[in-house]
């Protein structure tokens, strides 16, 4: 391993990390040295990823969270650093989406829920722990957002507000905490073979016709996204911030054009 990817010493919370990308997340950082707090609700999906990372000779604390709590989100802070002395790395990966449809038709309780478990909870846990890694000299704060955030939608419209939110959040996160050597920055995946994604990849009229748009002519998988955090978090990533980062096959540069149509 380089320097420029080694990330021993490190701490790292990621939300959201029993599967899908944060899992993959979850396990690259620890595979470059990093010691990892797996969170999501569920303790025995976390506790599952927890033993992949140790018995490859990683460390793992589990500590469940729900991310709409900012009780529940104080606590992950306090227990990592408890157990840990600190927080180096912050993955707020954790995201939901209750409705799938034309943005006229949500219900105001489906779109608080939106924004408050995809925006306002890494609000909340960004600021829980920058002050805290500011006095540890500095750190990385990586919001996982979407090619959402930067396309229109008819049936994802209100997540893509929520994760366009959190390109901005990151921005203000830069702004705000970069003279205390802070980093904070998004990384947007487009469609990726996930639980989370599966009403897209599983309809078959979508994932043809993104398949074929797209200029790779294939959707994403977990582990495409979890270099990205690894980069973001470590020396390699040392002099960007505030920007985001967009890994999506191709898909936003433009569709591939099929001479027979």
């Amino acid at each position: 391993m380089t320097p420029l990817f080694d990330l021993a010493g490190k701490t790292a919370i990621v939300t959201g990390s029993s599967k899908g990308i944060g899992r993959a997340i979850a396990l690259a950082l620890a595979r470059h040295g990093a010691r990892v707090v797996v969170s999501s609700r569920k303790r025995d999906a976390c506790e599952t990823v927890a033993a992949e990372i140790v018995a490859a000779g990683g460390e793992a604390l589990v500590i469940p969270c729900h991310i709409g709590r900012k009780e529940e989100l104080q606590a992950l802070v306090d227990g990592t650093v408890a157990a840990w002395g600190g927080i180096d790395v912050l993955v707020c990966n954790a995201a939901v989406n209750p409705y799938f449809g034309p943005a006229a038709g949500i219900t105001d309780e489906q779109y608080d829920r939106i924004m408050g478990a995809n925006v306002r909870s890494n609000f909340w846990l960004a600021n829980m722990v920058a002050p805290g890694m500011a006095a540890r000299g500095g750190g990385a704060i990586i919001l996982i957002s979407s090619i959402g955030g930067l396309r229109g939608s008819p049936l994802l419209g209100v997540y893509g507000i929520s994760k366009a939110a959190d390109m901005q959040l990151a921005r203000n996160l830069c702004v705000e905490w970069g003279p205390r050597n802070i980093r904070a920055n998004c990384i947007a995946p487009g469609l990726v073979r996930t639980d989370f994604a599966r009403a897209l990849w599983e309809n078959p009229t979508i994932y043809a016709k993104r398949t074929r748009d797209t200029p790779l002519q294939r959707i994403g998988e977990p582990e495409e996204i979890a270099g990205a955090a690894v980069f973001l978090a470590s020396a390699a990533g040392s002099f960007m911030t505030g920007q985001t980062l967009v890994i999506d096959g191709g898909i936003t540069a433009g569709s591939v054009v099929h001479p027979e149509d």
